[in-house]
């Protein structure tokens, strides 16, 4: 004699129907072989930006190459990390618009330091640096 109630079907399907990822998209082969291309794209153009030395200044070489690595973010969250507004009922996303926030805040915030330490230190001249203890 079983000491386990029989499952019924209702719980079964219930039971599989919430064990995939609460909403979020499964990726398809199209979907896989679309982002493979995009990254390996975007993995190309700015190697051959600064390979070709397309454009003689290097800041905005340096912004193109950074702007399409943040594109390539965005492609890989979209594409291998199947991330979307419904996946986790929207905390997903929501937790990633956070971490990107905070790490603006501590990235501008360290830049804007470091800019007014570097406009307010007094200047040394070398005999000055020779004399430090």
């Amino acid at each position: 004699m079983s000491t386990q109630a029989p499952l019924h079907e209702d719980a079964l399907e219930a039971h599989h129907g919430h064990s995939h990822g609460h909403g979020a998209g499964h990726g398809t082969f199209g979907g896989y072989v679309t982002g493979f291309i995009l990254s390996v794209i975007l993995t190309a153009i700015p190697f051959w930006l600064v390979m070709a030395g397309v454009f003689e200044n290097h800041f905005l070489t340096a912004v193109l190459v950074m702007g399409i690595g943040a594109v390539q973010i965005v492609v890989h969250m979209i594409f291998f990390l199947h991330m979307n507004g419904k996946s986790e009922g929207g905390w997903t996303m929501l937790a990633l618009i956070f971490t990107a926030i905070v790490v603006l805040i501590m990235l501008v915030g360290s830049l804007w330091v470091m800019h007014h330490l570097n406009t307010n230190m007094m200047p040394m001249s070398p005999e000055m640096m020779k004399n430090m203890p």
